[in-house]
């Protein structure tokens, strides 16, 4: 039976991705009685903070393919500097207890965060029953319980989407966070999906040793990128043994034995491919199916995701909607960050609006991939005057000497008024690098102010002071 409680809050906060963490942070910074409700637990059953991102995505993603680089390089790339080594081999699990390290260490120092700022840290579901109150059903065997707030923010992201055509089994075809917690190299790997997701768990299994194959339902690959940059990537994954099959639609995927046979459609024909283990990684939905009660009235748009305004505010007064719940922006971390501090200083009386169209995208494989602003496919669609300045990574004497050649910067200018309309890259430190290019557009500069600003030298940042060098004698 629901029992009421008379505690209340300020804010609550649902879900402690990095949506939901940092806007409760912050509202307990501004000085809002907050409490944040999270049912993420680990592999041994315990609650840690910090959601997909930081659990089962790109933190976890990141921390293995380190490993994975670095048993790569000392295969392959240690000769050529004068280096011998004998035999190096994998430890999955050693490999796999090195990133759970990171990613525990990560999830206490926001439970620190949290324990300072006096956040009410609740582990448990939660159900949004009206624009100030909440049912709150603990996930160890409590009866459920109410509490309510003034202002209530929905932050609970979002889940791999399930095919038809591959079932997940959790052994054979398994999902993202799984492909993160394999116990060994598969032999032969398929993934369904060369998206982001999908070319960075080909990254990291394809380095230990991995036959990796992608199988991509569209025709283009990295359709969101810029077409020189995706183009680029195709290459450079190509040369590093990555089977990318594009206009590949997946028909049926079964067990078989002690592997998966895989049945799919190009144009070609049909086709049966049969692997170790199936990835899929062909996108994600947002959490909502069980968010809100019915009698909440929460207004989703037909996909699932909560409908807001342009404050992130939902259709019920007091009540936001955060990170991967929306359409305002691309499901990626920082975007739920930059709007979860948005609303905490939006409830205090501050506004500090989310910069939507300078939002970096990175795809961390390696060589990586970053960009901000806009392709050059979507301006000459426009009909937009540009110039381009294309600077190679091998031109640059840091790339030379730490090996990391592949790749370029793009930058794209209006021809007339120089202003920065697009910055693309692929290659080492990319990540990094798109930070000043950001920066360089959030202050409105144009290509000769980056021309102009004095860059180290040797760095692989040079490349980009080339690329802006390039547009300076442009006519």
């Amino acid at each position: 039976m629901t029992q009421k409680t008379t505690q209340s809050f300020d804010v609550i906060v649902i879900g402690a991705g990095p949506a939901g963490y940092s806007s409760a942070i912050r509202c307990a910074e501004l000085g809002l009685k907050t409490a944040c409700i999270d049912n993420w637990r680990d592999q041994e059953g315990q609650s840690s903070l910090g959601g997909t991102y930081l659990n089962a995505g790109c933190v976890a993603s990141l921390a293995l393919l380190e490993s994975a680089k670095i048993y790569h390089a000392l295969s392959h790339d240690l000769k050529q500097h004068g280096i011998q080594t004998g035999a190096v081999s994998v430890d999955v699990a050693q490999m796999m207890q090195r990133k759970n390290r990171i990613v525990d260490s990560l999830s206490r120092h926001i439970a620190d965060a949290f324990a300072r700022h006096n956040i009410e840290r609740i582990q448990a579901e939660a159900t949004l029953l009206n624009e100030h109150e909440v049912e709150i059903t603990p996930l160890a065997p409590e009866s459920p319980y109410r509490l309510k707030a003034q202002h209530i923010i929905l932050a609970t992201g979002s889940s791999p989407v399930d095919l038809a055509c591959a079932p997940i089994d959790n052994e054979f075809i398994i999902d993202s966070t799984i492909a993160l917690n394999l116990d060994a190299v598969p032999k032969r790997l398929a993934i369904i999906g060369a998206g982001i997701i999908g070319l960075e768990l080909a990254g990291i299994w394809s380095r230990l040793g991995a036959e990796t194959i992608l199988l991509e339902a569209q025709e283009t690959f990295l359709s969101l990128a810029d077409q020189q940059i995706s183009r680029e990537a195709y290459r450079i994954y190509t040369d590093q043994g990555l089977e990318l099959r594009l206009g590949a639609r997946v028909i049926s995927s079964k067990k078989s034995g002690k592997g998966v046979t895989v049945e799919y459609q190009d144009h070609e024909g049909n086709h049966t491919l049969r692997v170790d283990k199936l990835i899929v990684a062909s996108g994600r939905t947002p959490n909502t199916e069980h968010l809100a009660a019915a009698e909440a009235n929460l207004l989703l748009d037909e996909n699932g995701y909560v409908h807001v305004d342009e404050n992130c505010r939902t259709n019920l007064p007091g009540v936001y909607a955060i990170g991967d719940l929306t359409v305002l922006g691309p499901m990626i971390a920082h975007k739920g960050i930059e709007e979860g501090l948005f609303v905490a200083e939006q409830i205090a009386g501050h506004h500090n609006p989310v910069n939507y169209h300078l939002l970096p995208s990175v795809v961390f494989t390696d060589p990586e991939i970053a960009w901000v602003g806009q392709t050059e496919q979507a301006l000459r669609a426009m009909g937009e005057a540009i110039k381009v300045g294309v600077f190679p990574l091998n031109a640059t004497a840091r790339a030379q000497a730490v090996g990391q050649t592949e790749g370029l910067v793009k930058i794209i200018a209006h021809a007339d008024t120089d202003a920065l309309l697009g910055v693309h890259i692929i290659g080492a430190q990319a990540s990094e690098m798109i930070a000043e290019a950001v920066l360089a557009m959030e202050f409105s500069a144009s290509s000769e102010d980056l021309a102009r600003t004095i860059h180290a030298h040797p760095t692989i940042a040079k490349a980009l002071h080339g690329a802006a060098l390039l547009l300076k004698n442009h006519t």
